[in-house]
């Protein structure tokens, strides 16, 4: 008998039924002649707590820390003992074990890890499925690899399970303690990317608060030229006072050559065209989905990803969307036209941009160099009756198709005009573009653009009809949201103050992972340290004091982005893991020396964050209730990773 351990149910149902026969269910497995097909509810087995490693640290005491294991464990999750006990029946009947988790680091993990938990020495196979249809599912199990291949990816991800177990754990403890004898007697917890994404929030919203307005100062003129009118912007000169943005922060010499303008003559005297062609967007990753969506429909990280698990594992109409990459196979752009035609044709907007692409054009999307594990997302193929989906899983299934749509596109082509005039020895700038090829452009139109300028031609003259001064004043950052989070997620380095580690995170970049990033911020807000206002994400009073009561490596993105560069080496190069946790260990104990309860006190009394909304019953299990007895924590459910 072969055995296929499957991540999901969806994922098993997907393989029995491209498998030849059909199959039936039975015990929790569907078997299909000599095959049987079985699955992992998500994980069944996670890190065991403290007191698995020694009962005596059920008990919370500062002087148990760092709480180091020398001989790892797993403990199956509560709900999924009876099916791991499925599978274990199972393992031993089979002969040979295919490996059949998301085509991702923790996909590896989730499976392999049940597979060594419970003893199977034999042969394993791994089978790499990103899209759930049967002609897609009969070619994965065509091209069976070994799993020895994807062992990097499992020690990159048995690493990272570890590493987030000891940091938060550490971590949480340590400054829930301390938080205790500064007066607070909720949970305080502390993960390697949770913590940095809420140091993005509260240093935003401490910007937006300590933020002092200034005035500053624009003259426009509207110019007479040959074929038109145009208006153009006073460029003042270094004897001007004017900001690091060289705006100008004195009215007084706007006002008096606005006086001078009416009537006056002028001459274009540089005129600089350049014509631009852009490429369309890629297809999306997750998260550059999660960015758009956000901006166009409102959505928020989470309800997008689960949007997007609900189109690939019960409508079966895109691939595996939990994709970092947004690039696709070569092997795709063969079937490219085929399978948009498919999927696109009964919905009246997508057939529109269907009937506007040409399918002898071939984008740099298509790059087997560029697809890892997974691939961009895109539509499989299955006709997408979007009348029949949910509103937003429609305009989320637009999005994506329209992004694959567009690489049969041409390229957005377009001349960009930069106009210099003297005006009384002054100058005055005007810039426009004129459109030569819309390209794929009218897919993705919001707005309508500028207007373009007038023919010009350098040298003519040019006459003041109007001009005006404009006072504005200067506008703090705007506050994040889940689309702006996100994308400040995925490009950290821009967060990064010291300059070494930027460059090497502009080529390593992102704090979490697609499959992650949503979650963070439903966690964040859950545990009472973010709150959503309208569209913006705020930190609350707990979010701000906590932040505050850290060392500041805790709080930034450096270690966690440097987490995941070294993660990464150790599944794309086979590192060792091993010194990367005792580099980790050694930062830990850097940082449980810090822990400091009048720092504590003092920051949760100056806190300024908002208040937050009355916790769910879960945040109550995680925030508020009281401690019961000296060394104990609060009433709560088992210690998680605080990742």
């Amino acid at each position: 008998m072969r055995l296929i351990i499957a991540e999901k149910p969806s994922l098993a149902r997907a393989i029995a039924d491209a498998l030849p026969g059909g199959s039936r269910r039975e015990d929790g497995a569907l078997h299909a002649g000599d095959t049987v097909v079985t699955w992992c509810l998500g994980h069944l087995l996670e890190q065991a707590p403290p007191d698995a490693y020694d009962p005596a640290f059920k008990q919370w005491r500062v002087d148990h820390l760092p709480i180091l294991p020398t001989r790892w464990q797993l403990v199956p999750r509560a709900k999924a003992r009876g099916q791991l006990g499925v599978i274990r029946k199972l393992l031993k009947q089979t002969r040979e074990v295919v490996h059949a988790g998301d085509p991702d680091r923790e996909g590896q993990l989730l499976v392999q890890e049940v597979i060594e938990y419970l003893g199977w020495k034999g042969p394993v196979s791994r089978l790499l499925v990103s899209d759930l249809n049967r002609p897609a599912v009969q070619r994965a199990l065509a091209r069976l690899e070994d799993n020895a291949r994807y062992q990097p990816l499992y020690r990159a991800a048995e690493s990272r399970s570890r590493a987030d177990w000891l940091y938060g754990i550490n971590l949480t403890r340590a400054w829930t303690l301390t938080g205790r004898q500064a007066g607070h007697d909720g949970v305080l917890s502390v993960g390697r990317v949770q913590t940095p994404v809420l140091g993005l929030v509260v240093r935003r919203d401490a910007e937006i608060r300590d933020f002092v307005p200034y005035p500053f100062h624009v003259l426009w003129a509207d110019l007479a030229v040959r074929h038109g009118q145009l208006r153009a912007w006073w460029q003042p000169g270094e004897n001007h006072r004017l900001d690091a943005q060289g705006r100008l922060l004195d009215r007084a010499p706007a006002l008096a050559l606005a006086e001078r303008l009416p009537a006056a003559e002028g001459r274009l005297t540089s005129l600089v065209t350049r014509q631009k062609r852009q490429a369309a967007p890629l297809p999306y990753s997750l998260s550059a989905l999660q960015v758009d969506a956000a901006r166009r429909f409102g959505l928020s990280a989470q309800a997008v990803l689960d949007i997007c698990q609900r189109l690939y594992e019960r409508h079966k109409l895109i691939t595996y969307p939990r994709s970092d990459c947004r690039y696709l196979p070569d092997e795709h752009f063969a079937q490219a036209r085929a399978t948009l035609e498919s999927a696109c044709r009964s919905d009246e907007t997508l057939g529109g941009w269907l009937r506007g692409a040409d399918f002898r054009l071939r984008s740099k999307a298509w790059d087997d160099k560029k697809v890892g594990a997974h691939h961009a997302l895109a539509p499989t193929g299955k006709p997408a009756e979007l009348a029949r989906l949910e509103h937003a899983e429609a305009d989320v299934f637009r999005l994506i198709a329209r992004n694959v749509l567009a690489q049969f596109y041409p390229p957005l082509a377009i001349n960009e005009v930069k106009a210099e005039f003297t005006i009384l020895e002054e100058r005055f700038r005007a810039s426009g573009q004129e459109l030569l090829e819309p390209g794929w452009k009218p897919l993705f139109a919001t707005r309508d653009e500028a207007p373009p300028l007038p023919p010009l031609v350098e040298g003519e003259p040019c006459r003041v009809e109007a001009c005006d001064v404009e006072d504005r004043e200067t506008r703090p950052p705007e506050p994040f949201n889940d689309a702006s989070l996100i994308k400040a997620m995925m490009n950290i380095a821009r967060y990064v103050d010291d300059p070494v580690v930027k460059r090497t995170l502009r080529e390593h970049d992102g704090l979490g992972t697609e499959a992650t990033r949503a979650g963070i911020i439903e966690t964040l807000i859950e545990r009472g340290y973010l709150v959503r206002r309208k569209k913006t994400l705020r930190a609350t009073r707990l979010g701000d004091g906590l932040i505050a009561s850290l060392p500041q490596a805790a709080s930034r993105p450096e270690r966690t982005a440097v987490w995941e560069q070294r993660l990464t080496a150790i599944a794309e190069r086979g590192d060792d893991p091993r010194p990367f946790i005792t580099a980790l260990v050694e930062d830990l104990r850097d940082l449980l020396d810090s822990a400091d309860a009048a720092r504590l006190r003092q920051a949760m009394a100056t806190a300024q964050g908002e208040a937050a909304p009355t916790p769910s019953r879960r945040g109550k299990a995680i925030s508020t209730r009281r401690r019961s007895g000296k060394g104990k924590p609060p009433p709560r459910r088992r210690q998680r990773n605080n990742a």
